[in-house]
């Protein structure tokens, strides 16, 4: 019976260890704080339509690890049929963003999102998206950042 005893709190306690501890993926050896107003704005990558402008909150998002973006899209910014590896997940900020799901933009089959709106869509599942008064959103994924277009055509690093 003590061995019974000793060998289950042994194979606890390597459980415990073998877990994944959830703060190692946002291991920083600072902390940082961003006020909005100290955001410091950019062009949008070449993977996505001209006329956003983003700005990096946290990580790096051509590097391997978790980052946050703020991005400001102009009214009837539209990102075509599209999907990434990794699992992308959106809050709105402000205004109106619409995204559906699909191999194709379809404007009819999209859901408004209002501000506070949130979606967390599983890596290598196509979507669209596009604003039509404008938007503020944040998006945070594990990097590095990748696109991959369903339609050649729609991709703004081919033209």
């Amino acid at each position: 019976m003590k061995h019974l005893l000793f060998s289950l709190a042994v194979l606890l306690s390597l459980s415990v260890i073998a877990q994944p501890n959830s703060g190692t993926s946002m291991s920083h050896k600072d902390h940082s704080f961003v006020n909005n107003k100290d955001l410091k704005w950019m062009d949008g990558p070449p993977g996505l339509p001209p006329g956003a402008k983003f700005a990096v909150l946290d990580g790096d998002p051509s590097k391997e690890g978790l980052f946050t973006i703020r991005a400001t899209l102009p009214a009837n910014y539209k990102i075509p049929a599209h999907w990434h590896p990794t699992t992308e997940n959106v809050t709105v900020l402000e205004g109106t963003f619409y995204m559906g799901m699909g191999e194709k933009l379809d404007e009819s089959k999209a859901m408004a999102l209002s501000a506070g709106g949130f979606t967390a869509l599983p890596g290598k599942t196509g979507h669209f998206a596009f604003s039509k008064d404008g938007a503020v959103i944040q998006v945070h994924a594990m990097g590095p950042f990748a696109i991959t277009y369903y339609n050649q055509a729609d991709d703004p690093r081919t033209k």
